[in-house]
């Protein structure tokens, strides 16, 4: 096949050595083609080469990167789907099968254009493994690949087939989620990052600095796991109330991280090893101290185009979500970027306009 990866970041990278090993024409679609030689690599935890692969090219012209793409796998951030997807309408055709890894953040509504033109879109559920960059351009880590994977498609019945395609990428066993709308209410970084970010910053406002950058995982506590079930919770009721959609298949992170209580979670998420080391989103000022990365992706994307979404669909649901809107609202007090998700943008003001668009 004829594969474009969008972004040559951890998961791009990635993707991009998987489908190259096995042999097909990848090209990757990057700010920095300058960086790529041509050959990538992953490498364990050990330093020890598992995958390797040479691509045709890496290039930050979209008619290059899109024009006659049998596939193109989308791996940026939410907030940069939808001038993205104006990019791949213009320089593709319907034949071209759209993903986005991972599934979740709106993506599919900013597609929308290519689905009803008649392209074929998927999202994975989660990654297929933890990725880090070594060396950007060339060397990848991953770990911890995980047994299973799952996949949604929009029309539902074009699953199988990309469920197949990711299946010989990865050689991991993928199955089909039988409604996208699993895949948008996903309780992964949207409830796991803004529980954690509110838990630490609540009573931030500008003017307090902080000595040190905490670490993101491991010195996470009790305060995070309390807001983090709460929200879990909501989303939980949320699904209840959608029994059309089949939202089944979005687990609680309880059960995800198989931690039934606060204590438990805390423990859990702070002992992942493949979490450690990785601090929290900050800055440091010239005068000293740090402040919140407000330009993170663990804030521009996992509030507005993660809980947000989540929140949306709450109140299509009629579902009341208290927890949901008081870190939202903190989140909005200090926002820098005001660039966020909204259904009716793309046509979807109702219960029956969501059904509309996700039951295809």
């Amino acid at each position: 096949m004829k594969i474009t990866i969008v972004g040559g970041g951890n998961i791009g990278t990635q993707f991009a050595v998987h489908c190259a090993s096995k042999m097909h024409d990848v090209t990757l679609y990057t700010s920095h083609p300058e960086l790529f030689d041509g050959q990538l690599s992953i490498v364990d935890d050990t330093g020890v080469i598992t995958h390797q692969g040479k691509i045709r090219c890496a290039t930050y012209k979209p008619e290059e990167a899109f024009f006659g793409a049998d596939l193109i796998i989308v791996t940026v951030p939410a907030m940069m789907m939808r001038s993205l997807a104006k990019l791949i309408f213009e320089h593709s055709n319907s034949k071209t099968i759209i993903g986005v890894v991972p599934g979740n953040g709106g993506s599919e509504c900013a597609f929308r254009e290519c689905i009803d033109r008649g392209n074929v879109f998927f999202g994975l559920e989660r990654v297929a493994a933890i990725a880090r960059l070594i060396k950007r351009g060339s060397v990848v880590k991953s770990t911890r690949y995980r047994e299973e994977l799952h996949v949604a498609a929009l029309p539902s019945s074009k699953a199988d087939f990309c469920a197949n395609l990711i299946s010989h990428f990865f050689d991991i066993r993928t199955t089909v989620i039988p409604n996208y709308l699993n895949l948008t209410m996903t309780p992964s970084n949207p409830i796991l990052h803004t529980a954690r970010l509110y838990a630490m910053f609540s009573a931030w406002h500008k003017g307090i600095m902080y000595d040190s950058v905490p670490l993101f995982y491991e010195q996470w506590n009790n305060e995070a796991s309390e807001l983090l079930f709460a929200c879990d919770d909501e989303v939980q009721e949320i699904c209840k109330k959608l029994p059309e959609f089949q939202l089944q298949h979005v687990k609680s992170l309880k059960e995800h991280y198989e931690s039934p209580t606060i204590e438990k979670m805390t423990e859990k998420i702070s002992s992942i090893q493949s979490f450690h080391g990785i601090l929290t989103p900050m800055v440091s000022l010239p005068t000293g101290g740090f402040v919140p990365d407000l330009h993170s992706r663990y804030f521009t994307s996992d509030f507005s185009f993660g809980l947000k979404i989540i929140k949306q669909v709450g109140t299509f649901a009629g579902v009341s979500t208290p927890n949901i809107d008081m870190i939202l609202n903190w989140y909005n007090s200090i926002a820098e970027e005001k660039d966020s998700f909204d259904f009716m943008d793309y046509g979807i003001d109702s219960l029956d306009a969501l059904k509309q668009f996700y039951l295809r």
